[in-house]
Order: C-alpha cells, then structure tokens, then sequence
C-alpha cells in the first residue's frame, strides 16, 4: 500500500511542476507577489473611502471561504476526473486503478494537499496584502498573525463545506440543496451564527473555544463529505437519448455545426450539471445578501444599493458559467476540424447567455423579495451587458483555456485590470446611489452598456487572435 506521506508529497511536487510548465516558472512564481499587491492596492482604496477595518476584513474572510469552496468542489468532478474524462493526460488523482491506493485515500490526499497548497499561494499572500491597513487604520501589527490562522481556518471552512455539500449531493441532490439553503438562511436569519461558528468568530473574539469550534466545524464536515461520497464506479450501464440533435433542430440555423448544442451539453452532462451554474450564483448572492442586509453603514455612513451591488458582482460571478463551457475544449481540438474559432466563440457567447442570463435574473427576482424592487431594476438593467463584459474580456484575454487565469500572472494581471476599471467605478456609484438615485441609475447604465460594447469588441477579436496563435503553434 502506497504511504500517505509518499501520495502527499508526490502530489505537491506534481501541482508545482504542472503549474510551473504551464505557465513558465517566474510567471507563475510572480503570481502571490501580484496577488499580495492587488489585495494592498484594494485595502487602500476602501480604506481611504472611509470603511470600517472590521468590515474589510470580514470581506477578506468572506474571499477565502470562497476560494476554499472552490478548491472543495474537486468532489464535484471526482467522479468524472477518476474515469479518467478530463483528458488524456493521466494525474495521479487519477490513477487509483493503477496504484495499489484506494479512491478514497488518493482523494483525501489530494484534498489535504490542495488546502496547504492554496493556503500559501493564496491565502497568506492575501493577509499580506491589508498590511497598508496598519498605516492607514487602527489595525495593529500584532493581530496580524491571528488574522492569518483565522484567514487559513475560513479556507478549510470552505473546503469542508463544499465537499459536505459534494458528499451529499452524489446520495441525494435534493438533500444537499436543502442544507445549502438552510445554511445560508440561517446567516441571513441570524447573523450571530457567522460568528459563532466559523473562523471569523475567532478573529473577531478569540478565546479557546471558538478556537475548538473554527478547528472541528471544516474537519467535520470534511470528514461526513467523504464518508458520504460515491464514487459511481460499479461499472451500470447509462443511456441517453439524441439531446443533440433535438437541440440543434431547435436552435436551427443559429447552430448549423451544433457548437451551441455542444456547449450546453457539455456543462448538462457534466456533474453537477446544469445545477452548478444556479449554485454558484447562490453563494454569490448568499454573501452578498448577508453583506448588505447585516453589515449597515459600509462605507462613509451610506448603505450600498443592493440591486446595483448584486447585478454586478452576479455579472463578475458569470465568468464560473464561462468556465465550465470550455471545461472541455481547447483551439488544438477545433483545429482538427473544418470549423473557424470566431464560429466557436459565437457559440459559446450565445450559450453564456442562455445559462447565465436565467440565473443572474432569478436572483435578481430574489433580491426584490428581500430587499425590495427600488434599486433591483437598475441591478437587472446593469447585470447583461457587464456579463457580457466579462465574456468578451476573458475570451479575448484567455480564450478557451480560461482556468489560465488562475496562476498564469500576466493573463491573471490583464484580466484583473480590465474587471477592475468597471467593476471599481460600479461599486463607488452603488455606494453612492442613496445620494442621488436617478442621476446615479442614468450613470451606472451608461457605463454598464459602454462595458458591454467593449465585451462584444473583445469577443469579436478574440477568434481572430486565437486563430493566428494556433497556427503560429503558440498555445
């Protein structure tokens, strides 16, 4: 039987050398120093707007939690990367029919390492990065350190969560979204209970016990994930029937080479199916709901509007739906076929629309439930065309391999600064908005429809300048 110790560290040094022959060792090395730089550069900004110290880094403990939810959703496509369906690359994540090491270990062990692994390449650069918070705040150099095991702990509370919630959703669907609500109803009911059980508590009010509590929680969960997750390796039979050709009869001539029918089949068929792209639109707007229903004043004593704070950080979540549309494309594979990448990124422009349209809209309707239609039309009016924004940019900056962005530092730099000069103006005109609220509508939806006209000039170039990378072999 193949050790942990030995899987644990074979597992790192594999993760560094994939990322590091990805990217190049110094443009993925440099990726912490700018992510440490980004984080120091947005602590300034809403430091010297005026908002309160907790409340930033209440938000940094938020990010994290996220991050962690992501690396958890490993579970999600477990099932599928143990079949070996990502490629025909071979990791050793992969690889338990031919090592003598169950499934169950080999992914604890990737787990395990992915949590230390992201725990310095994200998460302490990121603590690093509100050290201007000392200089231009009341935070004190000594409670630095505790803000970073409270940062490392709301990792783990993600990755705990997710793969609690992964566990139970390959026993029951159902059940899994259940908790899910629950959960995040119970931080909206009761906020207290944010701070009592997760790390944030420990930060915020250290003391032994909610040190017990930050610790157990995500190992819990964790721990029931797995116990409850399936595999799906006895080897049934599935069948499915011609969706493809019923839906390229459906979209016509609109999808004469089925490239929009192949899209969507391609997020439909993959676990988690379409489910995933309404799930992560949850948690966006779970957090952000939180955020302005339970955190008044935010900034220099106004309240944020929620409709235009929602529509467009649910336009910044959309770029998830990009992802998982080109999960399993690449410009080597079209090349193999008579078929022009500006027809590939039209297809998956208009099956972005198809699956990030509904789901933004539907928490969107949500929002004027819980905060009421005054602001949400401007929301919903600003939430399409900065969606396509983040289309247009990440196609002509990433292509059809957008997981780039995660540690390849120049892309990771572009993308960032495009987001950021309309993403930074919409949250100072929704932090605004209560000040004047028509003459701020009439602003933020002029430069959303600008932001989405440069999204359409992108992701016009973006087949263009994709084309001539790949018949110039540089990809």
């Amino acid at each position: 039987m193949v050790s942990v110790r030995y899987l644990f560290d074979q597992l790192l040094r594999e993760e560094w050398r994939m990322h590091a022959r990805l990217f190049g060792g110094w443009r993925f090395a440099a990726f912490p120093v700018f992510l440490a730089a980004l984080a120091a550069g947005t602590a300034t900004f809403f430091a010297l707007a005026g908002s309160e110290t907790e409340t930033l880094l209440a938000g940094l403990h938020v990010v994290v939690a996220l991050v962690g939810l992501q690396v958890g959703s490993i579970g999600l496509v477990g099932r599928d990367a143990l079949g070996d369906l990502l490629g025909d690359v071979t990791l050793l994540v992969f690889s338990a029919r031919t090592l003598p090491v169950s499934e169950r270990r080999l992914l604890a062990v990737f787990v395990v390492k992915d949590v230390l692994y992201y725990a310095l390449l994200f998460i302490a650069p990121l603590v690093v990065g509100v050290a201007p918070l000392v200089v231009l705040t009341d935070l004190s150099v000594a409670v630095l350190p505790r803000l970073l095991a409270s940062a490392w702990l709301a990792f783990a509370f993600g990755v705990g969560t997710s793969l609690l919630l992964v566990g139970l959703a390959t026993r029951s669907r159902l059940l899994a979204a259940l908790v899910g609500v629950a959960a995040l109803a119970g931080g909206s009911l009761r906020p207290g209970l944010v701070v009592a059980f997760t790390p944030f508590g420990l930060y915020a009010d250290p003391s032994y016990f909610r040190l017990a509590v930050s610790v157990t929680v995500p190992l819990l969960a964790a721990v029931v994930g797995f116990s409850l997750f399936e595999f799906d390796r006895t080897g049934t039979t599935r069948t499915a029937g011609n969706q493809f050709r019923r839906l390229t009869g459906l979209f016509g001539a609109r999808d004469e080479q089925g490239l929009l029918a192949k899209s969507l089949l391609d997020v439909a068929r993959s676990s988690g199916s379409l489910w995933k792209v309404l799930l992560s639109q949850g948690l966006i707007f779970g957090v952000v709901a939180i955020l302005l229903g339970y955190i008044p004043d935010i900034l220099v004593g106004v309240r944020p509007s929620p409709g235009l704070t929602l529509g467009s950080v649910l336009a910044l979540g959309a770029f998830t739906t990009y992802n998982w549309l080109c999960q399993y494309d690449d410009a080597a594979f079209f090349g193999t076929y008579p078929i022009d990448l500006a027809r590939v990124f039209e297809a998956k422009l208009w099956a972005f629309l198809l699956l990030a349209v509904p789901a933004g809209g539907f928490y969107l309707a949500l929002g004027t439930v819980v905060f009421g239609p005054t602001s949400l039309l401007v929301g919903a009016t600003v939430y399409v065309p900065v969606a396509v924004y983040v289309f247009g940019v990440t196609a002509y900056v990433a292509g059809l391999r957008p997981t780039e962005l995660l540690f390849d530092t120049p892309v990771f730099m572009l993308f960032s600064g495009a987001v950021m000069a309309v993403l930074l103006p919409l949250v100072v005109l929704a932090i605004a908005y209560p000040l004047a609220p028509t003459r701020i509508s009439v602003a933020a939806v002029g430069l959303s429809l600008v932001a989405g006209l440069l999204g359409v000039v992108g992701y016009r170039r973006a087949g263009p300048k994709w084309t001539r990378r790949a018949r110039a072999g540089d990809l």
